[in-house]
This record gives C-alpha cells, sequence and structure tokens, in this order.
C-alpha cells in the first residue's frame, strides 16, 4: 500500500492511535516541507519562531525536521498543518503546545492552532538540508539514506 503521494508507507497495516486527532493532509508533495521560504511580514515572523521549537529528543527544529506542512494565516489567526516522526511520539503533547505557543508569541497573531496531519507520512526525505547538517552533529548519519 502507498500513501498519497506514491511513497510506500512504512507500516502498510499501520492505524492511527486512539488518542490522537488527526486529519487527512490536503497538501501538494512538491509544497513538503514546507519551511517558510518566501514568506513576507507577519508569515514570515510565525515562520521564524516555528524555527525555534525543537524537537525534545535531539536539538533540530520541527521545520527542519519536514514535520511542518504549511501554515495559514487569516485575520491575525494561525494555523499550523504538522506532522509527528510516528503517531505514537511520547512527545505529542510537549511539541503541539510548543508549536502553538511559537506562533501565538508573534505580535499580530492573536491565535494558533496546530492541526496534525496523518499524510503524507513523514519520512527522512522531508529532512531540510540544514536538519540532516544538525542532526549530523548530533550523531546521526543521513549518507546511507
Amino acid at each position: 500500500m502507498s500513501s498519497d503521494y506514491g511513497r510506500p508507507r512504512a507500516d502498510p497495516d499501520a492505524t492511527v492511535c486512539s488518542y490522537t486527532d488527526y486529519t487527512d493532509g490536503t497538501h501538494d508533495e512538491e509544497a513538503i516541507p514546507a519551511t517558510g521560504d518566501g514568506a513576507e511580514g507577519l508569515e514570515r515572523a510565525v515562520w521564524a519562531s516555528l524555527y525555534g521549537v525543537e524537537d525534545p529528543e535531539m536539538p533540530v527544529s520541527v521545520v527542519d525536521l519536514g514535520l511542518v506542512y504549511g501554515l495559514e494565516l487569516d485575520d491575525g489567526e494561525v494555523t499550523v498543518d504538522m506532522t509527528l516522526t510516528y503517531t505514537g511520539c511520547p512527545a505529542r503533547e510537549l511539541i503541539l503546545e510548543e508549536v502553538e505557543a511559537a506562533a501565538e508569541s508573534v505580535d499580530g497573531v492573536e491565535a494558533a492552532e496546530v492541526r496534525l496531519v496523518w499524510s503524507p507520512d513523514w519520512s527522512l526525505d522531508l529532512v531540510t538540508e540544514q536538519g540532516r547538517e544538525a542532526l549530523e552533529v548530533f550523531g546521526l548519519s543521513f549518507q546511507d539514506v
């Protein structure tokens, strides 16, 4: 079985964990991972703040890990679409709270919401070049990936 974007799923029989609410993603595969490249004004400030949220297990931003699939701004309200490295992520609540707080910390943002999306599946090929460099410094190698 493959994901909605033609990449094989790591576990074709996997189901969404019962304690996590996910939304099916409708993101263009070419636009993932979203990095805020080209963003201006308030959107650029939100992206800059999101880059400050690191994965709790390694010193890499959630943006550089490829977990952020996009964000929408609407009259001072921000919605961040993101995923996790896997459905049973023990740091799920911490990451979601930190992403929401980072978005809300930006002047001009009145409220933020994080939507977890299940599709497309996260994989190592979504890690940005900066994320790969940070992971290599951390001790993980991408030479064989």
